[in-house]
């Protein structure tokens, strides 16, 4: 369980990066990238945010499983 509890960790760290990543590449940084990569990081955007939701969820479940407070 606790190697999924760091899974969850990781994967909400990771969200983040690429939610970040993509943020910039759609909006400050648009003008330096083609229309297609343009699409592409506002999907990812999108994805990268439903990431952190679906990890987020995941460490509470394996917090409370492990028996440890869930905040």
């Amino acid at each position: 369980m606790e190697k999924l509890l760091f899974r969850a960790n990781s994967a909400m760290v990771g969200s983040l990066l690429g939610l970040v990543l993509t943020i910039l590449v759609a909006y400050p940084l648009a003008q330096y990238f083609p229309m297609a990569i343009q699409i592409l990081a506002h999907v990812g955007t999108l994805l990268f945010a439903v990431g952190i939701k679906v990890a987020y969820v995941a460490r509470l479940v394996f917090l409370s499983r492990l028996g440890r407070p869930v905040h």
